[in-house]
């Protein structure tokens, strides 16, 4: 009996001894990707050239051509083991002239306010439209209201972001329905066109543009939709409150194309024990056309690009083969991310782990996670090693647009998830530009995807 109790306690002291070596060996790496990549990184470099030289990548566009051409050959400088380009069939949609519009309190008198087209609307007639506006606060309202009062008059989606949600993504996506099937919706009660209020948190002139959706109305029945800003919003609410008969005019040109050829880029170091496994980073190389993009998803495009080139830096060989894809078309059609699920399904490849980075470029936070409870308590014995660098939140959610579709069982997808709170005043707006990312905190999220990526490699799935 005695010698049994004290191989059981040599056993544990082993384990303890193990997992304390461990736990040095782990923090050591980590602070040598964090070192690296906050001393000598390259990721606001390249966000500089993607955003100023490039520009803003409208899936279909040159630019979007551009930024595909670029990706490719910055991976190749990289010296990893494979990069390639996997085609993709994607919408193109075109904005056009800058769009006008205005409020008419009277013949004559009218004041101008910012808006833009909704991705994927259709163009006004020649010279815009004008008519009375109808308020209401969501699609539930439109219902009550009716055909009656609606029919001929532009409905205007007044619902704003939930202030006090401390998530903003929750508050996001608690009004984005009236911008997704606002105009599908008010089509069918006899509207002529919609304005949505844009979803961002703050007062100011940018309106947001974003994805929408006619659902399954014909081509005669769809209705123009737009983007108005907050300011703007706020504005046409209270002359409406003082005079229900004002008039909106707006002019948009926007139009619709055929489906062009794009691409998915992608780059790969091949994995040292486990070729066969495959682990995933990425964002999404498309971007709406207004600004240039740079925190919806230059960021995440950047900060995936450097999880390998960090690797490569400190002379990590990963057990797992690991792969940055650049996904094209997460904004209007998730094209990429669909394509990179069927190609992979089609070869049988093992995927077991998936991270994006599509929630701009500020502070890193933590992670969220969809996987299975065992995952998630292996992710939460790592809390320590994370702590010197600020990063404490680990939650089970979603992950992002462009990985979902790999989802699969036994499978660990994972959404890096920055502090938020400034996200939205950007989002799909001309002010997302490169001098709102901060070289720092762009940084500091590449070296945190680097290190959750790092202790997956090493530790694999459950």
């Amino acid at each position: 009996m005695f010698r049994k109790i004290i191989i059981l306690i040599f056993a544990i002291l082993s384990v303890n001894c193990f997992a304390q070596n461990s736990n040095k060996e782990d923090s050591v790496t980590i602070k040598k990707l964090y070192n690296t990549s906050l001393l000598n990184g390259k990721s606001y470099a390249w966000l500089d050239y993607l955003s100023n030289q490039i520009g803003g990548r409208l899936s279909g566009s040159l630019n979007a051509q551009k930024a595909v051409e670029w990706g490719e050959k910055e991976l190749k400088e990289l010296g990893i083991d494979k990069v390639w380009l996997q085609p993709v069939m994607v919408p193109k949609w075109t904005r056009g002239v800058t769009e006008y519009a205005y409020i008419e309190t009277e013949p004559g008198v009218t004041t101008n306010v910012s808006v833009c087209a909704l991705g994927g609307s259709v163009p006004t007639a020649i010279g815009g439209i004008k008519a009375e506006v109808i308020e209401v606060k969501g699609l539930e309202e439109l219902k009550k209201i009716g055909a009656d009062q609606i029919k001929g008059k532009i409905v205007f989606y007044n619902r704003p972001m939930q202030a006090d949600l401390i998530q903003t993504f929750m508050a996001y996506g608690g009004c984005v329905d009236q911008r997704y099937s606002g105009a599908a919706e008010a089509a069918k009660y006899g509207a002529i066109g919609v304005i949505v209020r844009s979803m961002n948190l703050r007062l100011d002139d940018y309106p947001h543009t974003g994805a929408m959706s006619y659902g399954e109305l014909k081509d005669a029945e769809k209705i123009p939709a737009a983007a108005i800003s907050t300011k703007g919003a706020d504005l046409l609410s209270s002359m409406l409150k003082l005079d229900s008969n004002v008039k909106f005019h707006i002019n948009m040109n926007c139009r619709t194309w055929k489906d062009v050829q794009s691409y998915n880029v992608i780059g790969e170091i091949t994995g040292s024990e486990f070729p066969k496994e495959y682990m995933v980073v990425g964002g999404h190389l498309d971007s709406w056309d207004l600004g240039d993009g740079s925190h919806d998803d230059g960021a995440g495009i950047v900060q995936s690009m450097e999880v390998l080139r960090l690797f490569k830096e400190i002379g990590y060989k990963p057990k797992r083969s690991v792969r940055v894809v650049l996904f094209m078309n997460e904004e209007n059609g998730l094209r990429g991310g669909k394509k990179y699920a069927e190609v992979a399904k089609e070869k049988g490849e093992n995927h077991v782990f998936a991270l994006e980075s599509d929630a701009g470029g500020f502070t890193p936070r933590g992670f969220s996670l969809d996987c299975n409870i065992d995952n998630f308590k292996q992710v939460q014995s790592w809390k320590p090693l994370f702590e010197p660098y600020l990063i404490h939140s680990f939650t089970k959610g979603g992950s992002g647009a462009d990985i979902g579709p790999l989802k699969k069982e036994g499978m660990v997808l994972a959404g890096l998830r920055p502090d938020s709170q400034r996200y939205f005043d950007y989002h799909h707006a001309k002010n997302d530009t490169f001098d709102a990312v901060n070289k720092r905190e762009l940084e500091l999220g590449a070296a945190t995807m680097a290190s959750f990526m790092y202790l997956f490699d090493k530790y694999g799935v459950k």
